[in-house]
């Protein structure tokens, strides 16, 4: 495992009924992800690979075993330091794209960015050039509701890279769309891969899990296999 990896976890699990300590949703794994890379985690529900998203990205911490990112242990933060690593970080997208819906297009892409603490008009600027990039401009002043379920998933990855962010994670970035949809949300994502972006995506998505640079199989809790897409097809 690279000790220079940009997201890691070593020997990691995770209890959240610590009353059956047998019943885990992470049995010691141990990942390490490069800067640039791109990797999809799949297996079946309830494998622990949307727990394991979590936990790089501070929004957890682990029951055992240690997380960090960018060479700094995030598991022993506390709530408050994790929040800030987030912001600075961290760029989320979810499957049902958890924009606020009494907010403007716009004003969602906005409030990460001030929040982290950027000037108003800095601000103003990076969000037209996202919006602009992922083919969204015209709806800025919208409401998230109005739009359809691709070109909220394109304002829900605007958002995330607005504080540009050093690793993104993707929840089921394409389980809430159509085919055409989820075509359209990976050639954006292979784009920003191929700028240098690293992404951690979960998916059950044969498609989607063909995209990265790696793909990493999990059940019961861990890590079953971890390999180039084509590895699995010339059964490797």
């Amino acid at each position: 495992m690279s000790m220079g990896a940009l997201l890691r976890s070593v020997g990691v699990t995770k209890a959240y009924d610590p009353s059956r300590p047998a019943v885990l949703a992470l049995r010691g794994v141990d990942l390490a992800v490069e800067a640039g890379e791109m990797v999809a985690i799949m297996g079946p529900s309830g494998c622990g690979k949307s727990t394991l998203l979590h936990l790089f990205g501070g929004l957890d911490v682990p029951t055992t075993g240690q997380v960090f990112l960018g060479g700094e242990r995030v598991d022993i933060l506390s709530e408050a330091r994790r929040a800030v690593l987030r912001r600075r970080h961290v760029g989320y997208v979810f499957q049902f794209f958890n924009l606020i819906a009494n907010l403007s297009v716009a004003d969602n892409v906005e409030l990460p960015m001030l929040l982290a603490g950027r000037r108003p008009e800095d601000a103003r600027r990076r969000r037209e050039h996202l919006l602009e990039r992922l083919g969204v401009a015209a709806y800025a002043s919208r409401s998230p509701v109005e739009l359809s379920g691709g070109e909220q998933q394109r304002v829900a990855l605007a958002r995330a890279l607005a504080n540009d962010p050093s690793v993104l994670l993707a929840d089921e970035p394409t389980g809430n769309l159509d085919s055409e949809a989820t075509s359209e949300v990976l050639d954006l994502l292979g784009e920003y891969h191929r700028a240098g972006q690293t992404i951690v995506l979960v998916t059950h998505d044969p498609r989607v899990g063909a995209s990265g640079d790696r793909l990493v199989m999990m059940q019961d809790g861990r890590v079953r296999s971890d390999a180039r897409p084509g590895a699995f097809a010339q059964g490797a």
